[in-house]
């Protein structure tokens, strides 16, 4: 196995480990934390960038290998069917096997990207799954009034973002909050300068009157 594909290899028993760490049941709180920590940790943002990056070459090498298959496929089919004197049977036993050794390696190759890209789909759905129960629980608490941990509960609901990403948001989130305060004083001052335009407009007009009395 080379060494790209012993890199696969290795990949698909992470993602593996992991589909069992997501499966695991585990207290709410111990979950809860997990995700959070999940979504706020900068170090597996980035390694989750990568990963997207990794998963682009992993569909490469799995394209390839199926058209290795492909033309495996072909040839050993060709072979079969241009075996019709004695040389020829006597040269197909050795090209035969290796021929369907390469099919052997092919199939290996392109099962092992499969399984892995298939995986990888499987553990994203997964942990979509699993953050959308945990924030239904968590408004079922805060329903009843037996979650006190706000700050955990906002956490969580901010989670399922890259660590940059959710930071963002945030700083997004309170300038927006920023600028509706702003908007508001301004309103508010806006309606004070009228009133002030309007008192300032009837002691002028007061002013006129008492000079015409005079």
């Amino acid at each position: 196995m080379t060494l790209y594909y012993t890199l696969v290899f290795m990949l698909l028993v992470a993602e593996m480990a992991l589909f069992m760490l997501l499966v695991v049941p585990l207290p709410f709180t111990m979950r809860r934390r997990l995700f959070t920590f999940i979504s706020e940790n900068p170090i597996v943002a980035k390694i989750q960038y990568w990963l997207k990056i990794t998963f682009v070459f992993i569909l490469i090498l799995f394209i390839d290998s199926v058209n290795r298959v492909y033309r495996v496929q072909v040839e050993l089919a060709a072979a079969t069917e241009g075996n019709n004197g004695q040389g020829a049977t006597a040269i197909m036993g050795h090209e035969r096997l290796e021929v369907q050794a390469r099919k052997f390696y092919s199939q290996r190759n392109m099962y092992l990207c499969g399984f892995t890209l298939f995986l990888s789909l499987i553990l994203n759905r997964t942990y979509i799954m699993i953050l959308e129960t945990l924030r239904l629980e968590e408004k079922v608490k805060l329903y009843e009034g037996s979650e006190k941990n706000t700050k955990q509960a906002e956490k969580l609901a901010q989670a399922g973002d890259a660590g940059e990403i959710s930071r963002l948001k945030r700083e997004i989130k309170l300038r927006d909050q920023d600028i509706a305060t702003l908007k508001k004083q301004s309103e508010g001052l806006h309606r004070e300068y009228d009133q002030l335009a309007e008192r300032y407009g009837a002691t002028q007009e007061n002013g006129n009157l008492s000079k015409k009395d005079k």
